[in-house]
């Protein structure tokens, strides 16, 4: 009679310097050395064939996301010692006698406009510090740029456990830049400081980082989160317009998604928003803060939902809304469309969709329209054309695990993801959807 295997499970427990294994439930006997007991654990499994181990080893990272305001102010320490989470390491760094030593990376539109404030905040803090300006946008966006920075944070030579790595830009640049501290020494800690309201309230509050490889969107990269972003919302008054309207899509999609308050504030304080670039001001008591509650809603909404699924082990997202066309979209028509506006491109055809499938009324289908008009952004592109959407979506099939994954909304503020939806409802959605969305200024046709 064959043997049946035998199963093994281990705990992990440190004695003064040495890793033991000790079986699951099994104290250590006449041991006074302080120990230390780990979470991970290894499974031994005995067969005829020979033996099998299986390690769990749980990653646990913590990361800040801290709103602040003039952080380029010297006498503001929050990028000297605002990442610095435990109270005894941040006592230890602060009374150190040690010179302070960073390494920035700036998108060089942002340090024509803020770079002698970096360079005087860090002068007058006595850090030691390099400053790399970098041109940082999708066209640039690549493994080329990495190895850029790479070179020259070698030169510099850093610590690699206390001096983060400062990136400070949109959305771009972060992503360059966690990338970058991911693959040096394996994981360098970084800190994000974003300039545009997308990368505020989007790629500065996650994990992933990455770059554009053979013409498609980020499909170089990874999972490493920064120690901390700080946002402060003052840079985003240097920004255009457009690139307001651009970071509102993002936060357009939150709404749409999970909370009707949002949305509503959108709706109303969108032209405001706009005409103010979202700065807080005195008197202005008609529209409340509406700056401060509409960023904060969107970073609470979209953490909510990043928090519990930081590496994407679960493929099921609401926040890929807007994101099942529009990468291939994005890249397709680069640089006509941003980020923002291609994501709500592909937001205001899935809305159609959504009504096809009977999940939004004609009424709810509107009010979503208008309010992107509202906001400034674009809710049709002659790039996207329906053998893009096809395409879109074959890709999506391929790298979703056979499902279509489609977040949908169910109302305003509501949503569920789908993958049933056929390729019938798809065509009439689109049809549909041009007709009424389709501007005079085409850039090529959009037949079906």
């Amino acid at each position: 009679m064959p043997q049946e295997p035998r199963q093994t499970d281990f705990q992990l427990v440190r004695v003064k310097s040495t890793w033991c294994r000790i079986k699951k439930g099994e104290a250590l006997s006449n041991c006074e050395d302080e120990i230390t007991l780990s979470e991970a654990k290894i499974g031994e499994c005995v067969s005829k064939s020979g033996i099998s181990w299986t390690i769990e080893a749980p990653i646990y990272f913590c990361y800040k996301v801290v709103e602040t305001y003039n952080i380029l102010d010297p006498s503001n320490t929050t990028l000297l010692w605002g990442h610095i989470t435990d109270p005894q390491q941040l006592e230890l760094a602060t009374s150190s006698k040690r010179r302070l030593r960073r390494f920035i990376v700036i998108d060089e539109v942002v340090d024509e406009i803020y770079g002698s404030k970096v360079r005087e905040y860090f002068e007058e803090n006595n850090v030691q510090h390099k400053i790399l300006a970098l041109p940082t946008t999708e066209e640039t966006k690549s493994m080329d740029l990495v190895l850029n920075i790479l070179q020259e944070v070698q030169s510099f030579s850093i610590d690699r456990r206390t001096e983060p790595i400062i990136a400070i830009g949109g959305g771009v640049c972060l992503d360059i830049v966690g990338l970058a501290a991911s693959l040096y020494r394996r994981r360098t800690p970084y800190i994000r400081v974003p300039t545009t309201l997308l990368s505020y309230v989007d790629a500065s509050v996650g994990a992933k980082n990455g770059v554009n490889f053979l013409q498609c969107k980020n499909k170089l990269g990874g999972y490493t989160p920064p120690v901390a972003s700080f946002l402060d919302r003052s840079f985003i008054q240097s920004i255009p317009r457009r690139h307001i309207s651009n970071g509102l899509g993002e936060i357009l999609k939150m709404a749409l998604m999970k909370h009707r308050g949002l949305f509503d504030l959108l709706k109303t304080q969108g032209k405001y928003l706009l005409d103010t670039k979202f700065q807080s001001y005195s008197g202005s008591a008609d529209h409340g803060d509406a700056a401060l509650q509409t960023t904060r809603i969107a970073i609470e909404t979209m953490l909510e939902e990043l928090a519990p699924n930081l590496w994407e082990d679960d493929l099921d997202r609401l926040v890929d809304f807007g994101h099942v066309i529009s990468p291939e979209l994005e890249m397709r028509v680069l640089p006509s469309l941003m980020h923002g506006e291609a994501v709500n491109v592909d937001m205001a055809f899935m809305t159609y969709v959504a009504q096809a499938r009977g999940l939004i009324t004609a009424e709810e289908k509107e009010q979503i329209i208008q309010c992107m008009r509202g906001l400034e952004l674009p809710v049709w592109h002659g790039g996207c054309t329906w053998p893009l959407i096809k395409r879109a979506l074959m890709e999506r099939l391929k790298h979703s695990g056979g499902k279509l994954r489609m977040p949908l909304p169910t109302g305003l503020g509501t949503a569920e993801i789908f993958n049933d939806t056929s390729e019938e409802t798809l065509a009439r959605a689109y049809k549909l959807w041009v007709r009424d969305c389709k501007t005079v200024l085409a850039e090529e046709p959009a037949a079906l």
